[in-house]
C-alpha cells in the first residue's frame, strides 16, 4: 500500500448531515483510486466490459449480472483498502497476523476478479466471437 495520508477533518466528529456522508464516501472512492494501482486495471477492465456490452446490445438481465459482478470486484477492491489501512495503523512492525489480514483481503479481490473474468468470458464471450467470425467470413453481413 502507499504511504499516502488520507485527509482526516481536524475537529474529528461524525458527520452531521447525508451530504457530509456522501462527501466522505467519495473521499474514500478517490483515496482508492489514487493509492492502489489495482484500482485502475479494475477500471479499465469495468469500461471495457461496459463498452463491448453496449457493442453487443446485451439483454437487461446480462446487464444486471454484468454490473453486478463489477461491482463486487470494486467492493472487494475497497474492503481490502480499508483493511490494510486498518492493519497498519494497528500494526504498524510485521506482525505474522498482520501478513494474514492483508493477504486474506487482497485473495477477496483476486477471487472477486477471477470471478468476474469468468462472468464476462461466459456472457459476452460467444457473442463477440460470433461477430468477429462474422467479420472474418462474411464482412458485407455486417455493414
Amino acid at each position: 500500500m502507499a504511504n499516502v495520508k488520507p485527509d482526516i477533518p481536524e475537529d474529528n466528529r461524525r458527520s452531521v448531515s447525508r451530504i457530509a456522508s456522501f462527501r466522505h464516501a467519495f473521499a474514500g472512492w478517490w483515496y482508492v483510486l489514487r493509492t492502489q494501482h489495482n484500482a485502475w486495471i479494475h477500471a479499465v477492465a469495468s469500461l471495457a466490459v461496459l463498452g463491448i456490452a453496449l457493442w453487443l446490445r446485451v439483454g437487461r438481465i446480462d446487464w444486471a449480472i454484468l454490473i453486478l459482478t463489477i461491482a463486487v470486484v470494486w467492493v472487494a477492491e475497497f474492503v481490502n483498502t480499508a483493511v490494510e489501512a486498518v492493519v497498519d495503523l494497528l500494526s504498524p512492525d510485521i506482525h505474522p497476523l498482520a501478513k494474514v489480514a492483508k493477504d486474506v483481503a487482497a485473495a477477496s479481490v483476486l477471487i472477486a476478479a477471477l470471478t468476474a473474468a469468468g462472468v464476462g468470458l461466459l456472457l459476452l464471450g460467444p457473442p463477440v466471437w460470433a461477430r468477429l467470425a462474422a467479420l472474418a467470413f462474411c464482412p458485407e453481413q455486417m455493414r
